[in-house]
C-alpha cells in the first residue's frame, strides 16, 4: 500500500509540475500573439488599413530591388478634399479616404506596397510592365473618380490626381527619386482627370517638402470616364 501511495504521489507531483509549467507557457504564447498583433497594427494606418510611411517604404524598396525596371511608383492626391470635409463633414471625408484605400488595394493587388503618406496623400509601388501601363493607369483614374456613397444615403463626387514614375523612363531605381519624379508629374496634371507619367526632366526637378518648382513637359496616360 505504501508503495502504491508513493507511486501516486510521484505521479501527482509530476502532473502538478507539468500543469504549473503549462501556465506560463500559455501566458507567453498569448502575450506573443498579442504583441505580434500590436506590431502589425502599428505598421498600418488605423483609418484606411494601408501601410504607414515607414512600413510602406520598407516594402517598396524590397519590391524595387526584386523587380527593377518593371516597377511603377504611383502617387495619388485627392482633389478638393477640404471642400468635402467642409461641405459634407469630416465623417464623409473619412469615408472618402477609406474608399480610396479600398480602390487602391483592389487595383494594385496583394503584392504591392500601398501606403497612406498622410492626409489625403497615398502611394503605391507595384510591378507594372511597360505594355500594361496605359491601360492600368487609365483604369486607376476611373476607379478613383467614382462617387462614394455615404451611410446616410448621400453621394460624394470624388476625384484624384495621379502621377507615376518608372525606372526605365527616369533612369533611377531609387525610391526617393522616383517618388519625387512622380510627385512632380502629379502636380503638372493636378485636377486634369488624367494620370501623368514622369519624364527624365521631372526626375531632375528640385523639390521642397515634396512639392516642386518649374513645369517640365509631361506624358499623359488615359482620361477618366
Amino acid at each position: 500500500m505504501d508503495s502504491v501511495l508513493r507511486t501516486h504521489a510521484r505521479f501527482g507531483q509530476r502532473a502538478l509540475l507539468l500543469t504549473t509549467a503549462a501556465v506560463p507557457l500559455t501566458g507567453w504564447t498569448v502575450h506573443a500573439i498579442a504583441l505580434h498583433r500590436r506590431l502589425a497594427a502599428a505598421k498600418k494606418d488605423p483609418l484606411t488599413g494601408l501601410l504607414r510611411r515607414d512600413a510602406y517604404t520598407a516594402r517598396a524598396r524590397r519590391i524595387l530591388a526584386r523587380h527593377g525596371d518593371d516597377i511603377a511608383v504611383v502617387l495619388v492626391d485627392a482633389d478638393h478634399f477640404k471642400a468635402i470635409n467642409d461641405g459634407f463633414g469630416h465623417p464623409a471625408g473619412d469615408a472618402v479616404l477609406v474608399a480610396i484605400g479600398v480602390r487602391l488595394t483592389a487595383w494594385a493587388g496583394p503584392q504591392a506596397s500601398i501606403g497612406r503618406l498622410g492626409g489625403d496623400e497615398f502611394a503605391v509601388v507595384l510591378q507594372l510592365p511597360a505594355g500594361r501601363r496605359v491601360h492600368c493607369l487609365a483604369q486607376l483614374v476611373r476607379m478613383l473618380n467614382t462617387p462614394v456613397a455615404l451611410e446616410d444615403g448621400r453621394t460624394v463626387d470624388v476625384a484624384a490626381s495621379v502621377g507615376a514614375a518608372t525606372p526605365d523612363v527616369t533612369g533611377s531605381r531609387d525610391l526617393t527619386q522616383l517618388q519625387r519624379a512622380a510627385d512632380a508629374a502629379l502636380y503638372d496634371g493636378k485636377h486634369s482627370g488624367q494620370a501623368h507619367l514622369a519624364t527624365k526632366e521631372h526626375a531632375m526637378v528640385a523639390s521642397i517638402n515634396g512639392r516642386r518648382a518649374g513645369r517640365p513637359g509631361t506624358a499623359v496616360w488615359g482620361r477618366a470616364a
